[in-house]
């Protein structure tokens, strides 16, 4: 186990060193993508980045060390937004907020870990392109099996189900069902773009959804 307590001791008096980012996407002028490729080891991270007494206490509570690794590279994609981790919080429903009320959505998966920052709803997903998503497709696709590509099955559908997480992220009350609350309008691979919809109650709403395959990952965000 590692001895957080001291190290927290370490950190409020070290010097930061800067770490590469892998990519910057300015979708538009009030909204920004961040990602990063986790290639450090854990100490590396850690002994680099500030993070506060309830970061601290997160990554000590998580059993994986990668996603020790993932939680303390969206700080790192903080620091490159602007930010440090005092600027972040998460409501009791889970979600990350931005203390100035810019919205944000954080994403982590393996190897990468993204940021989105915008002055309107966001949200971002990022996926490894994997064989299981066809065993659980039942799950979460509905009208857009009319749609989807046989040919890159895969793809396609680490597509859609990344679609739907973005927009499950933004939607303020949670409890939506992906099949039934969260369509997607017909697209193809090529088009790496296409509309989405969050259909629950009163909350009817739909959303630009954005794709780029990054190595053999699926980004996905959504904004309006």
């Amino acid at each position: 186990m590692q001895n957080y307590e001291l190290k927290y001791e370490v950190q409020s008096k070290k010097h930061e060193v800067k770490m590469p980012l892998f990519k910057t996407i300015h979708a538009n002028k009030h909204t920004s993508i961040f990602i990063w490729r986790i290639e450090e080891s854990f100490d590396s991270l850690f002994n680099n980045i500030y993070l506060n007494s309830m970061s601290l206490s997160r990554v000590e509570k998580m059993k994986s060390e990668s996603h020790q690794k993932g939680f303390i590279s969206v700080r790192y994609l903080l620091k490159e937004a602007g930010y440090t981790d005092d600027d972040l919080f998460y409501t009791g429903d889970g979600k990350p907020h931005l203390k100035n009320g810019k919205r944000i959505s954080i994403t982590h998966s393996y190897t990468f870990s993204a940021i989105i920052i915008s002055d309107t709803q966001v949200g971002i997903d990022m996926e490894k392109n994997r064989d299981k998503i066809q065993r659980i497709a039942h799950k979460f696709v509905d009208t857009e099996s009319d749609f989807l590509d046989d040919t890159h099955l895969v793809q396609h559908l680490t597509m859609i189900w990344g679609a739907k997480e973005s927009l499950f992220k933004i939607h303020p009350d949670g409890g939506l069902l992906f099949k039934q609350h969260l369509p997607i309008e017909p697209f193809s691979i090529a088009d790496k773009k296409a509309k989405g919809w969050i259909k629950k109650d009163n909350f009817y709403e739909n959303f630009d959804i954005h794709f780029e395959q990054i190595e053999d990952f699926t980004l996905v965000y959504a904004m309006n």
